[in-house]
């Protein structure tokens, strides 16, 4: 295929979001307040504090909230956002607003130590003359139409990618395709849940058509860009491979730049977002580099589909990542609201065997082929012991958090060398000790305290079954001795796309079930894209709505692990030593939360995990998990930040138990 015809398919067709924006809305007048139907699956057990009894969580990766939502307009009446429209920093177009310098970026002069809040007298903002912004580049995004493709599975070259449909809006969007190509796409989707056949063509559409790491002339204005900018045009859209930024934990402390200094009332943690495009080339990040800046334009149709969810039922503006840095370890935070620590295998902190792993995040001397990587680390490792001062990059952020108002604790038990970045788990997937990953963990998490209470629960990873392109990383139980030391338990807990699908079909579908896609349908830059992960979620929601006994009292919220190093304009407020970190997008489906309302409450992932133990009346896992902060107060005037931090939302004020939705309520 051309590329002319790659571009002119994919950014005339939008998902077919109709029907499926409607799968909450047709079993309506079977919404009351909800009982467990005698069909249900008998795991789940105990009282609920609310109509809803089952959880499913969906989980992609790396989008933020400005970048997915950052000109979206409420639907529902009455409601307010915060995003780059609505503080002028860009306009409905996609153009720079009135308000664009509120996004200013600027770059560091070398500094000798590891810093979190740049002195201002080291700043120097981005602009088109003196101090040009790191452009956006292709980063490792595919090249070509055989660049990313399910190897995996068994597919080699050559494979035939060629399909332009005739009709991209049809049901079956496989007709006018290669012939070879589509009973490629029957065997691909025969085994992988997550695609059908006729969604194939998004995965073999949208390469860059130009070399790695080289400026992505695909996006308009490249070359001069100096803050927030659209990645549409006639040649790049939403369903476009793109570069990726760097999403790691001493890195993301700096992107957002948080000094008690640059306090306000309205921003009383001084976290100013002002440094992403500089701390991917001041640390040698050298892959997409102004990227962090990109988003997707609601407003002029692009992400269609979450649009219309949020649309019909609950979007939050202030959800956040619960720890800074990447995928692991907010995947982590989810189950246990707390932070994994090396340890002998059986819960005793101990120190770990390589000093290599533990992280120095001081600055050395520039790599010879990136002079301008000023701020490279010294060892840009994954353990940190931030109990003692003495480590490097510790007590910037200690001495930060305890000149805050409200001074949150560091949460760093002494002589614990905590996980900040991704690691493989203890474990294989079929139980097996991984010799190559971290010791295994006893920390608690939500599955045994569901287990504790007979209260059924299960993690469906894609690919967990074939490994296929499975995300260890992606889940947290794998690191757990408490699931992973004992076969009945994999096998009651651990599950792959299918057998989700499976348990909603049966109605077998247990209390809280977690919902991870694989790397080719979970919308991380670069390897997947936004268009995948909306597929992943509609697919599932398609076969929800076939099951009004189980869609009646079921909640789907849709999120994401972090932003990914993508740059957010919102509030950020720091809880511990670990985060929290940028805003993220949250979506709340369920019967109790349609309108197209806008949840101010500030929340993270730990927020998941309140709802599911204030909804099933379970304690807080342990002492020092977050799941103890309380409920956030806010005032009208600024319902962003909470006047009682460090605090975070349980969630239960996303929706309307009072009032079971009518067919009248509901939008059209």
């Amino acid at each position: 295929m051309s590329h002319s015809t790659n571009r002119g398919r994919h950014n005339d067709w939008r998902p077919n979001a109709t029907l499926l924006a409607s799968i909450l809305t047709t079993s309506a007048l079977c919404f009351g307040p909800a009982a467990v139907s005698g069909q249900e699956t008998a795991a789940v057990t105990g009282l609920t504090s609310s109509p809803i009894k089952h959880v499913i969580i969906l989980i992609g990766e790396n989008r933020g909230f400005d970048h997915m939502f950052a000109t979206y307009r409420p639907k529902g009446q009455g409601e307010t956002i915060s995003n780059l429209l609505s503080k002028g920093i860009v306009k409905a177009d996609g153009s720079p607003g009135p308000h664009y310098a509120l996004a200013q970026q600027y770059s560091v002069t070398s500094q000798p130590l590891y810093y979190i809040g740049a002195p201002d007298s080291a700043k120097t903002p981005y602009n088109n003359t003196t101090n040009p912004m790191p452009q956006p580049t292709t980063g490792g995004a595919p090249t070509g139409p055989q660049a990313w493709y399910p190897y995996a599975a068994g597919y080699a070259p050559p494979f035939q990618p060629s399909c332009n449909p005739t009709d991209p809006g049809a049901s079956d969007q496989t007709q006018g395709c290669d012939q070879n190509w589509v009973a490629q796409a029957n065997l691909f989707a025969s085994q992988i849940p997550d695609i059908k056949a006729k969604q194939f063509w998004k995965l073999s559409s949208g390469w860059t058509d130009l070399p790695n790491g080289v400026p992505d002339t695909r996006v308009p204005g490249q070359g001069s860009l100096t803050g927030p900018f659209p990645w549409q045009g006639a040649n790049i859209g939403d369903n476009d491979y793109t570069g990726d930024q760097t999403h790691r934990f001493f890195q993301a402390w700096q992107q957002q730049d948080c000094s008690v200094e640059n306090a306000t009332a309205a921003n009383p943690t001084g976290c100013l977002n002002d440094l992403f495009p500089f701390t991917m080339l001041a640390t040698n990040q050298t892959w997409a580099l102004g990227n962090p800046m990109g988003f997707y334009n609601m407003a002029a149709g692009q992400v269609s589909y979450f649009k219309q969810l949020a649309d019909r039922f609950t979007l939050s503006d202030n959800f956040h990542q619960a720890i800074l840095g990447g995928t692991y370890p907010n995947h982590m935070a989810l189950v246990t609201g707390d932070v994994l620590y090396w340890s002998d295998g059986n819960g005793n902190a101990t120190k770990p065997s390589n000093t290599s792993l533990i992280a120095n995040p001081n600055p050395t001397a520039p790599p010879s082929d990136n002079p301008q990587a000023i701020n490279n680390f010294t060892n840009d490792a994954n353990w940190v012991n931030c109990s003692d001062y003495t480590q490097p990059g510790v007590a910037p952020i200690v001495d930060y958090l305890s000149h805050l108002p409200y001074h949150p604790k560091s949460n760093c038990a002494p002589g614990h060398y905590y996980l900040i970045n991704n690691s493989g788990p203890g474990y294989n997937n079929d139980g097996s000790l991984n010799n190559g990953g971290v010791p295994p963990s006893t920390l608690r998490t939500i599955g045994d305290a569901l287990s504790e209470h007979n209260i059924g629960w299960k993690f469906f990873g894609a690919d967990f079954k074939t490994q296929y392109y499975y995300c260890a990383i992606c889940n947290p139980f794998q690191y757990m001795k408490s699931v992973m030391g004992n076969p009945a338990q994999i096998a009651a807990h651990l599950g792959d796309s299918d057998d989700l699908i499976k348990a909603i079909q049966t109605n077998t579908l247990p209390a809280v079930s977690f919902g991870k896609p694989d790397g080719y349908m979970d919308g991380h830059p670069q390897s997947s894209k936004v268009d995948l992960f909306e597929t992943y979620v509609q697919n599932i929601l398609a076969v929800l709505q076939n099951h009004p006994n189980q869609l009646a009292n079921t909640v789907v919220f849709v999120t994401f692990d972090e932003a990914g190093g993508e740059y957010d304009s919102g509030f950020v407020q720091p809880l511990d030593f670990f985060g929290d970190g940028p805003r993220i997008p949250l979506l709340v489906l369920s019967p109790y939360s349609t309108g197209g309302h806008i949840h101010h409450a500030y929340g993270d992932h730990v927020s998941l995990l309140k709802f599911i133990e204030r909804n099933w009346n379970l304690k807080p896992l342990t002492q020092r998990s977050r799941d103890n902060l309380p409920n956030p107060v806010s005032n009208p005037s600024n319902p962003y930040v909470p006047t009682n931090m460090p605090a975070i939302d349980d969630l239960f004020d996303a929706f309307d138990f009072t009032h079971p939705v009518t067919p009248n309520y509901l939008p059209q």
